[in-house]
């Protein structure tokens, strides 16, 4: 009888932050994060800047990736894979609306790490992964005000994905510090946060600390 293969385990759920939409003093916020990520559990940040012109993006990548990749955090440049070529990020996100992953993967090259937003739907979500999306997002789960949203997933979607597919899930949209860790469970290989962190009352670092112990909790 031939031997079932062996999967091996997928490693712990991780955070995904994700920058303030206005970064008004760089200088200032790239000290700050310098104390975010050394709060702990980070594995990559997406700098997502709106209303801004590429200049501006181009400045706050050239601020904030020296300290992410010294932390050896992978910095993710949102809707632009020509401005994330450009300035040597190690990856980019696209939406629907952006960039296809196609487009996106023959601007950055083979290497770069590519994520694309997939809303509800698990049928956008396998066209992605099979054509070689490095992982997936599903949201907005809960009610945000980052961004506007019309989709609102169940975490059964992270679950159904988990069990079937190999490549990572985030998922994404108004996750708090309780929300989080049901979204691990349920499947998310990355949780991906925002306002939750940086209007955290007690501070940016103090918010990461305790995503990073409810991410541990539910592991």
């Amino acid at each position: 009888m031939a031997r079932k293969p062996v999967v091996p385990p997928r490693p712990p759920c991780a955070l995904y932050l994700i920058t303030p939409s206005a970064i008004p003093d760089l200088p200032a916020f790239a000290i700050t994060l310098g104390d975010v990520l050394d709060a702990g559990g980070i594995a990559a940040m997406q700098i997502r800047l709106k209303g801004v012109d590429d200049a501006a993006v181009l400045a706050a990548v050239a601020a904030l990736k020296p300290v992410a990749q010294a932390r050896g955090v992978a910095v993710i440049l949102n809707d632009r894979p020509d401005l994330a070529a450009r300035s040597g990020c190690d990856g980019v996100h696209v939406g629907q609306s952006d960039a296809s992953y196609s487009e996106a993967r023959r601007i950055m090259g083979p290497d770069a790490m590519i994520g694309v937003t997939c809303h509800d739907s698990r049928e956008l979500a396998m066209e992605a992964a099979e054509a070689g999306a490095d992982y997936v997002a599903f949201g907005a789960f809960y009610p945000t005000t980052t961004k506007a949203t019309v989709h609102r997933p169940d975490p059964e979607i992270l679950t159904i994905w988990q069990e079937t597919v190999e490549v990572p899930c985030v998922a994404i949209g108004g996750v708090t510090v309780e929300t989080a860790g049901l979204l691990a469970r349920a499947g998310a290989d990355f949780v991906a946060v925002s306002g939750a962190v940086w209007n955290h009352p007690e501070g940016p670092a103090a918010a990461v600390r305790a995503f990073h112990q409810a991410l541990v909790q539910a592991n």
